[in-house]
């Protein structure tokens, strides 16, 4: 859309945003004579029909949400074959722009307890889930009203099934759940109390539990590293108050609270048990740009899910408040804040886990800026990073600047401009994924190589796909098990869904790599038990008898699969090289 634009009947006034899968305009309704968010996909999803039609389908479910606290959904339109969302459009700032303006006070706290925790545990007796709640998505209006936004699109982006998005489980990577990090279908309440916890680790605390350079490794640490304890980094946090945080972050879904409800008890309990309000400290978050006027984002994130209702709170609490005294002595006790970053990452996924890849787009905020440019850049880096800037929703410069990332060594900037390049591209581009997926296979970068191939999987089926094709993804997913961060990228389930055989197959080599030989073991026995002849299972077997001492068992399976013509190329290749590895 344009700005000056009649949308229906909208006049679009300005442009607020834009992200991987839609772009926000500020609107005026003259009828009604009042501004109003519109948010319209982008044109890459209009050929997904299936795309579109749960798109209006769940904003059908979420625009029947009635609730002081959550910014309502108006209407529900297509304009020139492009469909868009309506919504209340709300000026005033967010809750990340307040923190990054400073630490909050006790009221402030009290606010967004109340405020979010309300919104969240109506929308969970809907059978709703937000599945992206972070402070950004909390919005502070210039009435003092906290409104939650951005229902409703991650469900939705599950129509393209694609991996290797930064954001490829939807969910903000500082604030996503471990089930969620991981890809699995089946939520409930506990993905959107463990998002709560994180926020309300930040604020009491005074940063995020986990931060790195990518998203990919603060999601592996969502999945696998321990809690880093509130009072090691902030020693100001009372301990009932770090005994609430630690039992909502669990890695666990059953060993977190069952409700939101819940979680506001026990939180609310924990301060007052403290006897004082929650000590300030320094956010340590890089500042953002502060937008004095923040729209409704719209909505991003819902899932109609069967919900388990939790009991209704018993009493309303007030909050315990400290004497000024005391008050000044505990804020002259503030010393420096410690941080210890606990960093043991198990490598074990368990072999068993289901799990599903979802297609979807990174917020705003967070997908926006390029890597920053280094020292004497090469001329061809500079070059696809100008391309990016002069076209930016252009999803083959994205995509070639991810390339040359790559060369130069940035791998995680790389990964991140591919999702970028991938999000772009929309569910259905075919030749897009084929050369991309190719491009960093004669790299031999075959974690990025199969996230490019299993988003082909969404347009062909196995019996439908070219033998080259099927056989460049079996080799891709094959070799990118070897590497500890394969599950990030690429889920198991969508290749058991593609072909069990070979899902096993890359289930038993990861384990062999990253977890154990038994469990390597199991997965091939689990994988000859549905093919008995599966070229990639007798490689997987020749690997495990080499790694177990068995190396005559090995040789003679290696000897087998490299003159074997049934076997695909790339399997008797990689055998030939294997057997000169071992002699």
């Amino acid at each position: 859309f344009k700005v000056g634009e009649n949308v229906g009947p909208y006049r679009i006034i300005e442009q607020l945003g834009q992200g991987g899968m839609a772009t926000v305009f500020k609107a005026y309704h003259a009828a009604l004579d009042r501004y109003v968010a519109l948010k319209v996909l982008h044109q890459a999803f209009n050929d997904d029909s299936t795309f579109i039609g749960r798109f209006e389908r769940e904003a059908k479910v979420v625009a029947k949400l009635e609730h002081s606290n959550i910014v309502p959904v108006y209407d529900y339109s297509e304009h020139e074959s492009r469909p868009y969302l309506v919504m209340k459009y709300i000026e005033g700032d967010t809750l990340k722009a307040r923190l990054n303006q400073g630490p909050l006070s006790s009221k402030e706290i009290e606010q967004v307890v109340d405020s979010v925790g309300s919104a969240l545990g109506y929308a969970h007796k809907q059978g709703i889930l937000h599945r992206d709640i972070k402070p950004s998505n909390v919005l502070l209006s210039k009435e003092g009203v906290m409104y939650l936004a951005d229902f409703g699109l991650a469900r939705i982006a599950q129509a393209g099934e694609s991996t290797l998005s930064s954001d490829s489980i939807m969910g903000t990577p500082q604030y996503i759940s471990p089930e969620q990090a991981m890809g699995k279908k089946e939520l409930d309440a506990g993905t959107d109390i463990y998002s709560f916890g994180v926020m309300l680790y930040e604020m009491v605390v005074g940063q995020v539990p986990f931060s790195a350079d990518t998203p990919f490794s603060i999601i592996h640490d969502h999945i696998y590293s321990p809690l880093p304890l509130p009072m090691d980094i902030n020693p100001n946090v009372p301990e009932p108050v770090q005994r609430v945080l630690l039992k909502t972050l669990s890695k666990e879904r059953n060993d977190r609270y069952a409700t939101v409800e819940e979680l506001i008890r026990a939180f609310k309990d924990a301060w007052i048990e403290s006897g004082v309000p929650m000590q300030r400290t320094s956010i340590t978050m890089k500042p953002a740009a502060v937008k004095r006027e923040v729209q409704s984002q719209g909505v991003d994130a819902a899932s109609k899910t069967e919900i388990t209702k939790g009991p209704a709170p018993k009493r309303s609490l007030k909050w315990a408040w400290i004497g000024s005294g005391l008050f000044l002595i505990l804020l002259c006790a503030i010393g420096v804040v410690v941080f210890r970053r606990i960093a043991v990452r198990s490598m074990v996924v368990p072999p068993t886990a289901i799990v599903e890849v979802t297609a979807t787009a990174l917020p705003v905020e967070e997908n926006t800026q390029l890597p920053p440019p280094a020292q004497n850049e090469s001329p061809l880096l500079a070059s696809a990073r100008e391309a990016v800037k002069q076209n930016p929703g252009d999803p083959n410069a994205h995509l070639q600047f991810s390339l040359a990332l790559w060369d130069n060594g940035q791998v995680g900037p790389a990964t991140e401009e591919l999702a970028q390049a991938a999000n772009l591209a929309g569910p259905t581009n075919k030749p897009f994924f084929i050369n991309a997926a190719q491009e960093f296979k004669q790299r031999e970068a075959w974690v990025p190589a199969a996230g490019m191939y299993m988003r082909l999987t969404g347009i062909y089926r196995e019996d439908e796909m070219p033998e080259t094709l099927k056989a460049n993804l079996y080799e891709a997913v094959y070799k990118a098990a070897e590497k500890k961060d394969m599950p990030l990228f690429v889920f198991f389930e969508r290749i058991d869904a593609f072909n069990l055989p070979l899902g096993l197959v890359v289930r038993g080599r990861y384990a062999l790599y990253n977890g154990s030989i038994d469990d390597a073991k199991l997965q091939l026995a689990n994988a000859d038990k549905v093919k008995s002849d599966f070229y990639e299972a007798f490689l997987l077997r020749a690997e495990i008898e080499f790694k177990t001492g068995n190396t005559d068992a090995a040789k003679k399976i290696l000897l087998s699969l490299a003159s074997d013509l049934g076997a695909s190329e790339w399997v008797r290749i990689m055998a030939s090289e294997y057997l000169k590895t071992i002699e």
